[in-house]
């Protein structure tokens, strides 16, 4: 007798939020419940978002991971090409519009460095800075 186990597909994603690699399980966005819901969201309104996310809590891939999972989904899925989003607010507590914001994709060979570096935990902001958003080389 031969059983079929069903097997949900999920993928996934690796996401850098600032300095730190997130994964995403893009699985959690195919509900059709949740695609109805931000399919008429917008990336300037996510990006927005982020914004306002960041003008609250500078820090929030740190103080809280999964607020930035979900904004990093919410990227993902608006442009499956960006993987990595930097949000700088000036002060906590700052007006959203104070805050940066830059998107755009690494390749899978840097990623899996950032990641390797996170996970022995000498991934820092200098370092991710130098890899990827390259803002202290001037």
């Amino acid at each position: 007798m031969v059983a079929f186990v069903a097997v949900t597909e999920f993928a996934l994603l690796l996401f850098l939020m600032n300095d730190v690699v997130l994964t995403l399980d893009t699985g959690s966005l195919t509900l059709p419940l949740e695609m109805s819901r931000f399919r008429s969201l917008t990336l300037p309104f996510v990006i927005q978002l982020g914004q306002e996310l960041f003008a609250e809590q500078p820090r929030l891939q740190h103080t809280d991971p999964e607020k930035a999972r979900r904004l990093g989904l919410l990227i993902a899925a608006k442009n499956p090409e960006i993987n990595a989003a930097l949000f700088v607010a000036p002060t906590e507590l700052c007006r959203p519009e104070d805050v940066i914001s830059r998107y755009c994709q690494i390749s899978f060979d840097v990623m899996g460095l950032l990641l390797a570096r996170q996970e022995e935990g000498s991934l820092t902001t200098v370092a991710t800075d130098s890899q990827v958003w390259r803002r202290l080389a001037a």
